[in-house]
Order: C-alpha cells, then sequence, then structure tokens
C-alpha cells in the first residue's frame, strides 16, 4: 500500500481485529468513526505534517491502535463514570479522540500549542460528531482551573516536567497518565517528591514489536 493509498477494507479489518486483541468491544460506528480520524491525518499530513508516519497501515497500528490501549485501563481507574481529560500535545489528536470515540462518558480536551494542529484536530471533533471533545490552542501551563480528572500525554515530556507544567490543570484527587515506550526508570527516580508514580502498567499494542507502558501519577497527601 502507497503513502497515498487509502484502503479503508484492509483497515477496517486491521482496525476489527486490534480492537479484539486490545478486549475492546467497539460498535460499527466506533470503528468507522476511527477510520475517519485515521483518512483525515493522512490528508492533512500532506500538508501540514502532523506525523512523520506516511503509511496508512503503520499509521493504524502506531497512532490508533497505540491510543486505544489505554481505554481498558483508563476505564477500569474511572469506573466508566463521568470523567474529565486532557490530552497534552495531542498533535493528530492523539490519544485523545481515540479515548473520545471509545470512552463517550468521558469528556476529552485536546490542548496544542501549534495553531495548525489545534485547527486539525478542532476538524476531527467536527467532522467525526463528538460533542464531548473539544480542542485548544494554548500552552498547557496557561491553564488554571484545575478542573481535569485525568490528565494524558505521549511522549510529551519527561515526567516530572509533564507534572508541572499541568499542575494547576489537575483537580484535587486528579492522576495523571503519561504513555511511555520502555519503563522511564530515570524519569521516574527524578520525580520530585510532592508527587508520587502509583503504578506502571505494562501495554501491548497489537502487530507493534515494541515496548509500551502507561506511568500513573498523583499528587502526595
Amino acid at each position: 500500500m502507497t503513502p497515498d493509498r487509502f484502503d479503508e477494507a484492509a483497515l477496517a479489518h486491521g482496525l476489527g481485529q486490534g480492537a479484539q486483541a486490545l478486549g475492546l468491544d467497539l460498535s460499527a460506528t466506533q470503528q468507522q468513526q476511527l477510520l475517519q480520524h485515521l483518512a483525515l491525518i493522512v490528508r492533512w499530513n500532506r500538508v501540514y505534517n502532523l506525523t512523520a508516519v506516511r503509511e496508512p497501515v503503520q499509521m493504524l497500528t502506531q497512532h490508533v491502535l497505540d491510543s486505544l490501549t489505554v481505554v481498558r485501563p483508563l476505564r477500569r481507574h474511572t469506573q466508566q463514570a463521568a470523567t474529565t481529560l486532557l490530552d497534552v500535545g495531542s498533535g493528530a489528536g492523539l490519544p485523545g479522540v481515540a479515548i473520545a470515540v471509545a470512552c463517550p462518558e468521558i469528556r476529552v480536551s485536546c490542548i496544542d500549542t501549534v495553531a495548525k494542529k489545534a485547527s486539525f484536530i478542532r476538524q476531527v471533533g467536527a467532522e467525526l460528531g463528538l460533542d464531548h471533545f473539544s480542542a485548544l490552542h494554548a500552552r498547557v501551563e496557561s491553564l488554571t482551573a484545575g478542573n481535569f480528572d485525568v490528565i494524558t500525554s505521549r511522549a510529551f515530556a519527561s515526567l516530572a516536567d509533564f507534572a508541572a507544567l499541568t499542575d494547576t490543570a489537575l483537580a484535587p484527587g486528579g492522576v495523571w497518565m503519561a504513555m511511555k515506550g520502555q519503563i522511564p526508570q530515570e524519569e521516574i527516580a527524578a520525580l520530585p517528591s510532592t508527587i508520587e508514580m502509583f503504578h506502571v502498567e505494562p501495554l501491548r499494542v497489537p502487530g507493534l514489536d515494541a515496548e509500551r507502558c502507561i506511568v500513573w501519577m498523583r499528587r502526595r497527601g
């Protein structure tokens, strides 16, 4: 498959198999929304350079399925209750869009400092009809309301910087859900005494031979 060819049938099959491997029961509508997001990334990537990955099949694995790996751990944490989540440095809407599609009970906000990326994410939300989803063009440290129950990022910054930059946006009792590759032992050791790492959760992305994990953190006390 060339970078310009979007074989929806093959991608739909890959998405279905991947979702099954992750133990996710996605409806036909949810699967179509995820494929629509992927198609938008492919189309906009030609102009906006949203991702260095050009091949749609690789995008499916490295972006969509990678993002979907957090859904079950996240729902286990939230108990599927109404939740507000902030995706920091969202880029092409990863993992925020996948979470919003798979978890309609979670109100997702994606934030990026790059205007064209924020515009893309906003367009995705509109085209997918996600009424519990929003895109923000701002620096995350400018958010001071402290109203997000979960703050996530995908290779955004070191754990200490991630927590420091987003602390004012985290609600009391909230958690950080940092998506990482290999377990970042040095970053964990460098966390300030005010931040507790309470769980490291290994992840497996279907079709990807690479280490992935979630580092869960919260304020101490």
